[in-house]
């Protein structure tokens, strides 16, 4: 057996030498694009399409742009317009995507046993947006490992569901379908025209899709802290109490947020639709605790959904649009900018407040470097949004609330939509398809140009300026 080793000469995802050496923050939007490429290709072949449907480019794009980027909004009915063998593809598009294109071409040069050089580690590492190569190549097998097994548990649960309503092969392809794009919040399905609709009165569907959003959410390093806190207090014999004190101040931040915007999200909605004949208004009182809870996770990037999206009340919306820009955390399949990346704005707003030198959290401080780094990610998140808003605003005849819905839904990689996807003209589709790439790669690429300091560029000391504010 080989060994995986640095090799000066080694083979791998070394990013190109001489005058036009690419570096990682230009490879991985690239990557990004090439596999939105040839799944466009892909879709535009004969046999991706259903019998008596064609597919004109169009399409293809904005599907196979939506599928890489996980984000879930379509033009065209996914479990209708395509071919068994274009389903196949969607699905493999969404898995690259929701893994990561770096990160999935890795895997396969670590399967291969191909040698690893120290650039192909350096871009490996700034895909998963690490900040140590100690233990890279371990980290990223233990991310295929227990994505596919989590996605293996989902689909083998919704088959209770699936397999009576559809048949044994059909329901384990819908089960498999299903799991993956819940995993990678990718929303897409084959269900049907409408989500989870009918669904909605199904705690076993529900309660896994929401399990499959979160998990999906959380980000790795979160499951593989609670992993060894949990193999940790077997070992040592820790009462809960002191297994919780172990996890990493980021884990501890990661699931407070995650259960705060989750039950606030689900009460803030109970209160707008619990009464709305158009949504939840005829729901059992369980029904609707159950669904308040579901629309509360997948406002947070999912884009499966089992009500409505058009029928929600303007309060849900201005929840939606909240929700939705803020999304998973880091080192996830989620999208947004973010759950920490948010607090961390936040943080230092309230730092600043109260004259306080430095943020911090769980006794630890949290870093200037990081702290800008949050901050350029929220604006330029805010930026891509305001002007693919502004741009389908005045290029669609659409009202305010339903473009801004669909604009924050394509920039955070949610997949909702107030039924105007399908409606939207050329202009509005490429918008989207813009808005979908940008929200997917913009962040991460903000954040390795900020990752990579020049000191040349900032050798020079100037005068401090006067300048006022507020």
């Amino acid at each position: 057996m080989r060994p995986i080793s640095e090799n000066r000469h080694s083979e791998g995802l070394t990013p190109s030498k001489g005058p036009f050496r690419l570096s990682p923050a230009h490879i991985i939007p690239l990557s990004f694009l090439l596999a939105i490429a040839v799944g466009t290709l892909l879709l535009l072949l004969p046999a991706s399409s259903a019998k008596g449907v064609e597919t004109d480019f169009l399409t293809a794009l904005f599907t196979s742009t939506t599928s890489v980027c996980v984000t879930g909004l379509v033009v065209v009915d996914t479990y209708a317009h395509w071919s068994l063998f274009g389903k196949i593809v969607i699905l493999i598009l969404i898995q690259l995507g929701g893994l990561g294109i770096v990160s999935a071409i890795s895997m396969v040069m670590l399967f291969l046993r191909r040698r690893f050089s120290l650039r192909s580690r350096t871009l490996l590492l700034d895909a998963l947006n690490l900040d140590s190569r100690l233990g890279l190549l371990s980290f990223l097998a233990r991310i295929f490992k227990w994505t596919f097994l989590v996605e293996f548990l989902g689909a083998a649960l919704y088959c209770i569901e699936f397999i009576p309503r559809f048949g044994v092969l059909r329901g384990i392809w819908i089960s498999v379908f299903t799991s993956i794009s819940a995993f990678c919040n990718a929303g897409l399905d084959i269900l049907g025209p409408d989500s989870l609709s009918r669904y909605a009165g199904s705690p076993l569907v529900i309660w896994v899709t929401m399990a499959l959003i979160v998990l999906g959410g959380l980000g790795y390093i979160v499951w593989f802290d609670i992993g060894r806190c949990v193999r940790d207090g077997i070992r040592f014999r820790f009462s809960p109490r002191q297994a919780i004190r172990r996890l990493g101040a980021h884990t501890r931040l990661v699931l407070r947020l995650t259960a705060g915007l989750i039950l606030l999200g689900a009460v803030l909605i109970f209160l707008a639709e619990s009464r709305n004949p158009a949504t939840m208004g005829s729901m059992s009182p369980g029904d609707k605790i159950l669904n308040c809870l579901f629309q509360s996770v997948t406002f947070r990037t999912a884009g499966f959904y089992t009500v409505p999206q058009e029928n929600l009340s303007d309060f849900s919306c201005l929840v939606g649009y909240l929700w939705m820009f803020i999304g998973g955390s880091p080192i996830g399949t989620a999208g947004g900018v973010k759950t920490v990346t948010m607090y961390l704005v936040f943080a230092n707003a309230i730092s600043y407040a109260h004259a306080r030198k430095a943020s911090v959290l769980f006794r630890r401080k949290i870093s200037d470097e990081l702290m800008q780094k949050a901050a350029a990610i929220v604006m330029i998140s805010f930026l891509t949004l305001l002007v693919s808003s502004l741009l389908l605003l005045a290029l669609e005849p659409v009202s305010m609330t339903d473009g801004l819905f669909e604009a924050i839904s394509a920039v955070a990689t949610v997949g909702l939509s107030r039924a105007l996807t399908p409606s939207l003209h050329t202009a509005g589709r490429i918008i989207i398809i813009a808005t979908m790439y940008l929200g997917r790669i913009g962040p991460i690429s903000m954040a390795l140009f900020l990752a990579r300091p020049k000191p040349e560029k900032n050798s020079i000391s100037y005068a401090e300026g006067k300048f006022y504010v507020g």
